[in-house]
Parts: structure tokens; sequence; C-alpha cells
């Protein structure tokens, strides 16, 4: 599989993305993406977790927030063997989610569909997760038994945290560990600690170790991301984080080989079952994948 010595057994990236720009991911517009405003495919995928010695991968959304997109990711999941989930788009606050996410499983691919996700980000409400018709929704993906993924910033992680307590029975994920302020460093990590702690108090929350290199200064190196990354080690423990690369996100910091040999580096001493839980385990646990070994 193309591991070195003391390398995980397997390794799973559980967070990365596809895109064709011209298909409506009108957010890569924005002043600065010019690296990433290209698409995407399964192929650049694959040859990426080849020469990175990467088993296995999990789909994310991409911000397009087109119900359309489902279709176009279950199909490459089904033709794509290291895509091992789909975290699909779907409008937590609508009136429809069980029905979407039952839809989602009849298509072409949909046995690929293991966790869904709202731009929760977008929404200016630091409290948009208490609202009675997100509660509503979030129950019924719980009752369909996939994750919910967080994509949410540091503010709204209070509201997560009650969200989780409300919907004890849901599988939830943050991505990029709330996108702390990784730029800002020690002031950074004193707004993120308690929101993240209060968020990891809950048993059914897991952890995305992603996004955080575009979340840190340029010129960043791991020694920037390694108090963040040990303060989610301590509040989750291993069994409860998963390696993410956020490709090709990360592209506007670091190729992807660098992204997880900061991530290694930034990890505090731990020993080997541990670090197979972080690049492999807890994906396969949280997202219910087939495991690649």
């Amino acid at each position: 599989m193309g591991h070195g010595d003391g390398d995980p057994t397997v390794i799973i990236d559980a967070h990365h993305h596809l895109w064709r720009p011209e298909r409506g991911y009108g957010w890569l517009d924005a002043p600065g993406l010019d690296t990433i405003r290209r698409p995407f495919t399964p192929a650049d995928l694959t040859a990426e977790l080849t020469a990175s010695g990467v088993d296995g991968s999990v789909l994310v959304e991409g911000g397009r927030c087109h119900r359309d997109e489902a279709p176009e990711f279950l199909g490459y999941a089904a033709d794509t063997p290291p895509i091992l989930g789909v975290v699909a788009w779907l409008d937590v606050a609508a009136d429809d989610v069980a029905a979407t996410i039952a839809r989602y499983r009849g298509l072409r691919g949909g046995e690929f569909l293991v966790g869904v996700r709202s731009q929760v980000q977008g929404e200016a409400d630091p409290d948009y997760l208490d609202r009675p018709d997100v509660l509503r929704g979030l129950a019924e993906v719980a009752a369909a038994d996939v994750a919910f993924d967080l994509v949410i910033r540091a503010d709204q992680m209070p509201a997560a945290a009650r969200a989780a307590r409300a919907v004890p029975g849901l599988r939830l994920v943050l991505d990029h560990l709330g996108k702390p302020r990784i730029d800002q460093g020690e002031v950074g990590l004193r707004s993120w600690r308690d929101p993240l702690a209060a968020l990891a108090d809950n048993a059914n929350v897991t952890a995305k170790l992603s996004g955080l290199v575009t979340e840190a200064a340029p010129g960043w190196s791991a020694a920037d991301l390694a108090p963040f990354v040990e303060v989610a080690v301590d509040e989750f423990g291993p069994a409860r984080l998963m390696f993410g690369s956020d490709w090709p996100v990360c592209l506007l910091r670091s190729d992807y080989p660098g992204v997880r040999r900061a991530l290694e580096s930034a990890l505090p001493p731990l020993p080997d079952r541990h670090r197979q839980e972080i690049f492999a385990g807890t994906a396969v646990r949280t997202y219910r994948l087939e495991s690649p070994a």
C-alpha cells in the first residue's frame, strides 16, 4: 500500500472534495482562489491517493448546495474504488429531509451515502442549529442512520453542542475542528478551546483534523498547527478524531503529501494503535465504511 515503517496500516482520508466549476460552484469566483478554480476529477483524486499511500477516502459535498450534486458524487463512488463513502449536500431545515435521504439512497451508488451536510458556516446566526426546523431535520438524519457533518465557525460551536444533546442518537462530525483562527496563534487558541471542549463533551460527536493549513497564516509550519491538534487530542481522544486532507482546498497552502506530513508532525506522541484510529479507525466506525484492508 505504499506505507513506510511506523506508518498506520491503513490510511483513510475522511474529507476531500471534487468539483467542476462550471456546474455551479460560485464560491470559487472569490479572489485568491485561482489555484483551485479548475475541475478536480476522480482520476485526479486517485492519482493523489496512490502517490501518497492513502487507501480510501470520503467525498464531501463541495458548497454547490444543489441536490443534483448527489447523483454525480454517488456515481463517482460507484466507479472509483478508493471512494468509500459520500457526504452529500442536504438542506437540514427543509421539510423533506427524510425523503431526500431516501431518494439519495435509491440512486446509483446510493449504498455509498454515509453522511449529509448543510453549509451551516454560511448562516449568519450563531444559533442556527437551535432552530426547531433544524433540530427536526437533524432528528430525521439520525433516524435515517447517516452522519451529519458540521461545517461551522467557532461561534457556532455552542449551538452545535446543544444540538448534540438534543439529538443524542445522531452521529455528528465536526469538520476542520470548527475552523479555529490558527493564524491568530495564542489568541485564536484561547477563543476556540472552550467551545471545542463543550462540543467534545458529547460522546456522539467526532472531529476531523482537516482544513487546518488553510486556517493558518501564509508561511505556516506544523508547529503552528500543533497547539490546536494537541487540544483536539486531549478533548476528543484518538478514537473520536480522523485525518482529512481537505484536498483540493488545501492546495491554497500545501500539496496533498504536505498536509499529511504536517498532521503527523503536529500530533503529540501516540501509540501506534491510537495513530491507526486517527488515520482510519475512527472514519470506518463513524461513517460505517467498508475498510479497504
